[in-house]
């Protein structure tokens, strides 16, 4: 069934390449221009604002995002992982609230109102607040994978150098994690209200606290033995499960086993990074993997019984009689499996007639004497058959 819905970049409005900020500040502009309490009434912006979220759903998670920048819409259902976007109205809302720091609800602020008077100005009230959650940095590895583990999967165990939480402090930053008291201008929240004067009318807006950073805190006395910071430079083995299907470029996210946060919050992800090496007698093309057979003339003309590599072992092919260049057979279920797809490809066998480069007296007078039959030559039927014309 062909595929209807439309490119989730188009539907943001950014570039391919676009970096994971701007596929955000994309996706806020797409969610105010088309909120429901902007539209009242009106389904297609309704079908819009959730035809956003579904792209911003897949966009900003780099696993999915791998999935579908290579098999597009199709490499996000099944068992990748991916499935059909469901989320309700209720969901997309909620998350609005969540990552923009508004409160996209509808229900309204702390202060009362719609979640557009904290944007637009129209109704006067405010932003839902709250102390800010840090979150460390992603980190991002390259791992090598051959076919044989492409075909069955593998767990691989990775050493990490990161950022760790300081064990003396607790990873606060403050010393014996205690030397912090709640900072004064936002009384802990870690927010403080702005308040601005426009053209429709008065405009509120939470704002991240100037003093405290949004932690709502403030370090009275430095760790010595991080400097205040509350990570330190530490190691780390994770071990991976990748699962069969994989393919050159992909990616994977890990949640939370990224480098660790300035003062406490949540860990940043660890990106793993699929890279194939070269298999010394197959191709990849997709699913299928390709070798490449060199017959020898005999074999090729009288047809006979060869044996393949396999990439779990060896395969014997039936030539057939008269086999010409360029032939191909295939041994469907010897191929590698799909994250986007059930079944597994096929090992096609593609083959090649090798020509002696170099004869001796002998060869070449038994080779010279087959000049004289005719049924070496090829026949005006023959040329037609082989080369189609």
């Amino acid at each position: 069934m062909a595929d209807t819905k439309r490119d989730y970049y188009e539907v943001l409005g950014v570039d391919r390449n676009a970096t994971a900020e701007e596929i955000k500040k994309a996706y806020r502009k797409k969610a105010i221009q088309y909120h429901p309490d902007k539209n009242p009434g009106d389904k297609e912006a309704e079908e819009k604002f959730k035809e956003a979220a579904e792209a911003y759903d897949v966009l900003s998670n780099p696993d999915k995002r791998a999935r579908y920048d290579r098999f597009g819409h199709e490499g996000l259902g099944g068992a990748a992982g991916g499935g059909a976007y469901s989320a309700s109205m209720e969901d997309i809302l909620s998350n609005l609230s969540d990552l923009f720091g508004f409160d996209f609800s509808g229900r309204g602020s702390s202060f009362g109102g719609s979640p557009f008077s904290d944007i637009f100005g129209m109704y006067g009230g405010s932003q839902r607040g709250g102390r800010r959650v840090n979150r460390g940095g992603d980190l991002r590895v390259t791992v090598k994978l051959t076919l044989n583990e492409i075909a069955t999967g593998v767990e691989k165990k990775i050493k990490l150098t990161k950022y760790v939480p300081c064990e003396h402090c607790k990873g606060t930053g403050a010393k014996d994690g205690t030397a912090y008291t709640t900072c004064s201008t936002c009384k802990g929240s870690g927010r403080v209200t702005q308040v601005q004067r426009m053209v429709f009318g008065t405009s509120r807006m939470i704002v991240e606290c100037p003093d405290c950073h949004g932690e709502g805190q403030r370090i009275t006395t430095k760790c010595p033995y991080c400097n205040g910071e509350g990570v330190v430079r530490g190691e780390e083995v994770i071990s991976v499960n990748i699962p069969a299907g994989v393919s050159e470029g992909m990616q994977m996210s890990l949640e939370g086993k990224g480098n660790a946060p300035r003062h406490g919050g949540e860990n940043g992800d660890l990106l793993v990074v699929i890279k194939e090496e070269k298999h010394p007698e197959f191709e990849r093309q997709g699913k299928d993997i390709i070798y490449h057979l060199m017959l020898d003339y005999p074999t090729a003309a009288l047809g006979g019984k060869v044996e393949i590599p396999t990439l779990d072992g060896f395969a014997r092919i039936k030539i057939d009689a008269g086999t010409q260049p360029g032939r191909t057979y295939a041994l469907r279920g010897k191929g590698l499996p799909s994250i986007s797809s059930p079944g597994i490809g096929s090992l096609i066998v593609r083959v090649t007639i090798y020509v002696p480069e170099k004869l001796g007296r002998d060869a070449k007078e038994k080779i010279k004497a087959l000049e004289e039959l005719s049924d070496v030559k090829p026949t005006p039927e023959a040329k037609k058959r082989i080369l189609g014309r």
